[in-house]
């Protein structure tokens, strides 16, 4: 099997896929449930409440950066995720008895954002790189976008259904039902063939190696700029959550099903994103600096969007520029990083990606607040332009970039990348 869905020749790697894909379905409908419950129902649209919430429950990914990357790399990362998995499957059933019991308050979602972010702090760096266990080095890529595609094809699917669960039968039936959500990829990861699983070696050191992996990243100028990329969208740019439901609420004045519709027209154009990824033979760092200046030049028309449904369709080339960046970015690190570094690696861009939203939260839920959705949305604009020009100056100074006329044609040329990179990583990116 070749091209876009060439990973799926693996059996281990379907069996995952279909699990994963019924659980995103519940994750996106507890998220949209949260949002919901704190912006309408335990507070008078308060984007700083939000904000609250957000910080809460990924700001443990930074905090415990130290031991999560180590854990993924040392342990059973199949053993790890039933672990896992199960909590949070635990903490949303939690959750949904004290929503439709008519007891929850405030500070107990607030409670329950951060143990689900303290759980997550582990299984996301261990999910990430629990696909090089299930395919061949060559389709690590391939597998990334698709793992991406599924996420995001459950983002189109899950936030449509809880607005419609909302709206008719409340807000704590969407953590019910994303508690048995839990179900499916625990028994995923049960059928699966351990003897087909495939080991990358337990790297040498202690708990404190983490700063190898910072030394690792450190000597690689790619992946340095790369993480400072990801570190200013995901604080200002990936606020999706208070984006969505503050225009919705406050500026289009729409209820749960509009508010659900909104962030499943977002996923349409993520799932596109994934997809064109997984055709691509390997991720290029052109691609990611594409990827990061659509997605600002994408949050700065949204924030002039009129009406409802203009501002649905721009959200669907938000989306696809999203996942342009995200998807290159890991699959970047993934397939260039080597085996024995790949989990703590991992773990520094997955607390990136979703500890440095924390920091940025309250801020954007702040903005909001005090000078409207749509100056928030225009920071976030900012973060994503910002990131493409650290992009254009690594490619500027490291790979001698410059653009070339052919007839009337433009095309842009790279340097290979020079030695101090690892050749792994050398001899498949001499272009861009």
């Amino acid at each position: 099997m070749t091209g876009t869905f060439r990973s799926l020749r693996y059996r281990n790697y379907r069996v995952w896929a279909g699990g994963a894909i019924v659980s995103n379905v519940g994750t996106w409908m507890q998220r949209i449930g949260q949002d919901w419950l704190v912006l309408t129902e335990l507070t008078h649209k308060n984007a700083t409440a939000m904000g609250l919430v957000m910080a809460l429950q990924f700001g443990p990914a930074l905090l415990l950066l130290p031991l999560t990357g180590y854990v993924a790399d040392r342990m059973d990362r199949r053993k790890l995720l039933l672990c896992t998995q199960g909590a949070m499957g635990i903490l949303a059933l939690g959750l949904g008895i004290l929503t439709v019991s008519g007891l929850v308050r405030l500070w107990e979602v607030d409670v329950f954002a951060l143990l689900l972010g303290c759980v997550s702090a582990f299984d996301s760096p261990a999910r990430q790189t629990f696909v090089s266990d299930l395919v061949g080095e060559e389709d690590l890529s391939n597998a990334v976008a698709l793992n991406s595609t599924s996420f995001n094809s459950a983002r189109m699917i899950g936030p449509a259904v809880a607005g419609v669960l909302i709206a008719s039968v409340g807000t704590g039936w969407v953590f019910l039902i994303n508690a048995g959500s839990f179900a499916a990829v625990l028994v995923s990861l049960g059928f699966m063939r351990t003897s087909e699983l495939r080991s990358t070696g337990k790297p040498r050191g202690a708990p404190g190696s983490l700063v190898d992996g910072f030394r690792y990243v450190r000597r690689r100028p790619d992946l340095f700029a790369i993480l400072l990329m990801t570190a200013l969208v995901g604080t200002f740019g990936l606020n999706f959550a208070i984006f969505i439901s503050t225009m919705s609420v406050k500026v289009f004045h729409a209820g749960a099903r509009q508010y659900g519709l909104l962030t499943s027209c977002m996923a349409v154009g993520s799932v596109f994103g994934a997809l064109l990824s997984a055709r691509r033979e390997k991720p290029r760092m052109v691609f990611l600096l594409s990827g990061a200046a659509f997605f600002g030049i994408g949050l700065a028309l949204a924030a002039v969007m009129p009406n409802y449904w203009l501002f649905g369709a721009v959200l669907v080339g938000v989306g696809m520029s999203a996942q342009t960046f995200s998807t290159t970015a890991n699959g970047t690190l993934q397939t260039t990083t080597e085996p024995g570094m790949r989990g703590r690696v991992m773990a520094i861009l997955m607390a990136t990606f979703m500890g440095t939203t924390p920091l940025g939260a309250p801020i954007v839920g702040w903005v909001a607040d005090r000078f409207g959705p749509r100056w928030a949305l225009g920071l976030g604009a900012t973060a994503g332009i910002g990131a493409a020009c650290i992009g254009l100056r690594y490619l500027w100074k490291y790979r001698h970039l410059r653009v070339e006329r052919e007839a009337w044609r433009f095309h842009v040329r790279l340097d290979p990348v020079s030695g101090a990179v690892p050749m792994a990583f050398a001899q498949g990116a001499g272009s861009a």
